[in-house]
């Protein structure tokens, strides 16, 4: 069901930094921020050849991953997204098997401007995983 490796999320605490060190320091071409205030975060993409790392930084105070920086200070791995077809379909199989969806179980609309879902991390090893819609 699940598609290729869209992208690997960084939750940062300097995003220029970040950006300036995947830019300058290993050449990779990075995006300019976009503010996403309906998830409360900041973003930049690091574009790969084969998929992307997605830079975020709290947009304020009550971010969703403000708490998230405050437990790891120097930054670390969040989530990792995973293409699917049919955002729909995959949500409804995934329920049928019993994994949770994070919110209220429909779809938003997220940094790439497509249907997003997060997946809760105790379902899945451990790790948040979000689903977007290809």
């Amino acid at each position: 069901m699940i598609g290729r490796l869209n992208h690997v999320a960084i939750v940062v605490p300097d995003l220029a930094a970040a950006a300036d060190l995947y830019r300058r320091t290993l050449g990779a071409r990075v995006s300019d921020p976009v503010d996403l205030p309906e998830h409360g975060v900041t973003t930049v993409f690091v574009e790969l050849p084969n998929t992307k790392v997605e830079l975020l930084h709290p947009l304020g105070p009550d971010s969703p991953i403000a708490k998230f920086l405050a437990g790891n200070a120097a930054g670390a791995i969040h989530h990792l997204c995973y293409e699917v077809e049919d955002i729909l379909a995959a949500r409804d199989r995934l329920k049928a098997d019993g994994l949770r969806v994070l919110g209220d179980g429909e779809p938003r609309i997220g940094a790439h401007g497509k249907p997003v879902l997060f997946l809760h991390p105790k379902d899945l090893c451990g790790t948040l995983v979000e689903i977007e819609q290809a």
